[in-house]
């Protein structure tokens, strides 16, 4: 063994794949059904802000709309708004007007909060031209 491998255990961390990998795989997958439940919570007054939840644990937010388990698949979405976030203190109300600066138009990108164990952060992914 070198002296290196002893000291510098970094090499082997950056071989472990990224969750994110997966979860583009999924969303991949899951791109119109969740572009469907986008424009259900639109078009029937819930929100103009849908938001997903991907996660791999349980998750106490929104409702289960693709569980992974069922699917086959590496994550569960959940469905949810931005005033539920704001509720829950996930997204502080003062701080709502920079978000919804941030926040993508929702027929062409699906808004994913991404909880893995390090934390949880939003992303914006585009749906997919079918």
């Amino acid at each position: 063994m070198e002296p290196e491998e002893l000291l510098n255990d970094k090499e082997g961390e950056a071989q472990k794949e990224s969750p994110l990998k997966s979860l583009e795989a999924d969303l991949k997958l899951y791109n119109a059904s969740i572009k469907e439940v986008a424009i259900e919570i639109m078009v029937e007054g819930i929100s103009l802000y849908p938001i997903f939840i991907a996660h791999q644990h349980e998750v106490k937010l929104g409702e289960v709309i693709l569980d992974h388990i069922e699917l086959n698949t590496t994550w569960t979405i959940n469905a949810s708004t931005l005033e539920e976030f704001i509720e829950i203190g996930i997204i502080k109300k003062q701080l709502q007007d920079k978000f919804l600066k941030s926040y993508k138009k929702p027929e062409d990108f699906m808004c994913i909060f991404v909880v893995v164990p390090e934390g949880a952060n939003f992303v914006f992914y585009p749906y997919v031209k079918g």
